[in-house]
C-alpha cells in the first residue's frame, strides 16, 4: 500500500530554512509496511532555502505570502502548484495521507492566518494543498504527523487505512453480489464498532432489497463504506462489540471462565488493559471452538499486530 506523506516528514532537506521535519513514526515505523511516496508543493516551486511563506487575511481574502519586508503575493502560484499535485496524489493508488502540520501548504487544521501590520496571527487556518487534497479526495483516510502522537488517532487512522486498502482490492475483483456479501460480512463488527446507524444502511445496501443492479450496488456500497470507517471508535462501542463476540462461544465454557472474560472485558472497559489482552484471550476460544465467522472478522485483526496499536491504554476514548 501506498501513503503520501509531506517530503520534509520523511527526512528531505524541503523546509524553507533548508532543513527536514523528519517524524520517528513516520519514518522508523511505517516504512515497514507501507511505500511512503513524498509530497512538497513549495519545494517544487522554490529550492530551498528560500523566503518562508504566511497565510495573511487581506480585504477578507486568504492570501499566500512571503513573510518578508516587502512581501510577494504568491497565492496564484501555489495554488495552482498544488492543485497538479492533488491530481498526481489521485493518479498514485494512495490508501492515505500524512501531512505536515502547521505549514501554510500542507497544515491540516490550525494552520496560522495574520493580518496586516504584524497583528496577532489566529489559529483557525488550512493549508492550501491540505484543502484541495480534502476537496478532490474527500474520503481518503489523512492525518497531520502531531496528531498522531495520539494513540486513539493514531490506531483509528491506520484502521481507516488498511481498510480503505482493502476495499481498494476488493473492487479489484469481479462486480457479483455473493464477493459483496463475503467483503461486508468480514466488515460487520468493525463497521459496527464505529456506527450502528452506517452499519445498518450497509446491511440494506447488501440485502439489495430494491433490486439495484451491481454497478450502483457497488458505487453505494463504497460511499457509505468509506463513510463509516471515517468514524472513530469509542471505548463503550468497543466493549459492546467485544460482548457480541464473547457471546458466540460463552455457552461452550466454565462458569469460572465466564467469569475470568467478563473481568478482563470490564478490566478493558476501566482502562485497566489494552485491547490487545482481550484480543489473545478470545482468539484462544476462538481457534478451540473452530469459530470462522469470527475468524474472518477484520475488528479482530484489522492491521499487522505488529504495529502494536492495540497495547496502548490510550488507544480508545
Amino acid at each position: 500500500m501506498i501513503l503520501g506523506v509531506s517530503s520534509c516528514l520523511l527526512g528531505n532537506m524541503c523546509r524553507y530554512d533548508g532543513h527536514a521535519a523528519k517524524d520517528d513514526f513516520v519514518f522508523t515505523h511505517l516504512k515497514n509496511y507501507f511505500e511512503l511516496l513524498p509530497y512538497c508543493p513549495e519545494n517544487s516551486i522554490w529550492k530551498a532555502p528560500r523566503d518562508a511563506i504566511r497565510q495573511v487575511l487581506i480585504d477578507d481574502k486568504i492570501k499566500i505570502v512571503t513573510s518578508t519586508k516587502e512581501q510577494k503575493d504568491v497565492t496564484s502560484i501555489l495554488e495552482e502548484v498544488c492543485e497538479k499535485m492533488v491530481l498526481k496524489a489521485q493518479k498514485d493508488d494512495l490508501c492515505g495521507f500524512i501531512l505536515k502540520s502547521s505549514s501554510p501548504s500542507c497544515g491540516m487544521e490550525r494552520v496560522k492566518i495574520y493580518k496586516p501590520f504584524n497583528s496577532t496571527s489566529i489559529k483557525n487556518g488550512v493549508g492550501v494543498f491540505a484543502k484541495k487534497l480534502k476537496e478532490k479526495m474527500p474520503y481518503l483516510p489523512i492525518e497531520e504527523e502531531g496528531r498522531l502522537n495520539d494513540a486513539w488517532l493514531r490506531e483509528n487512522f491506520l484502521m481507516q487505512v488498511y481498510s480503505y486498502g482493502d476495499l481498494k482490492d476488493f473492487f479489484k475483483l469481479e462486480k457479483k453480489i455473493s464477493n459483496l456479501i463475503d467483503f461486508h460480512t468480514s466488515y460487520k463488527y468493525l463497521i459496527y464498532s464505529k456506527s450502528q446507524n452506517s452499519y445498518k444502511i450497509l446491511g440494506k445496501l447488501v440485502a439489495n432489497q430494491q433490486m439495484k443492479n451491481i454497478e450502483e450496488l457497488y458505487f453505494e456500497y463504497e460511499k457509505e463504506f468509506l463513510k463509516a470507517i471515517a468514524i472513530k471508535s469509542s471505548l463503550n462501542k468497543t466493549f459492546n462489540i467485544l460482548l457480541h463476540i464473547f457471546g458466540y462461544f460463552k455457552k461452550h465454557i466454565t462458569k469460572e471462565e465466564k467469569a475470568d472474560i467478563l473481568e478482563s472485558l470490564f478490566d478493558f472497559k476501566n482502562r485497566v488493559i489494552p485491547l490487545i489482552s482481550v484480543i489473545k484471550i478470545f482468539n484462544i476460544y476462538i481457534n478451540r471452538f473452530d469459530i470462522s465467522y469470527l475468524k474472518n472478522q477484520k475488528f479482530l485483526n484489522p492491521y499487522p499486530s505488529k504495529l502494536a496499536l492495540r497495547s496502548d491504554l490510550g488507544a480508545f476514548k
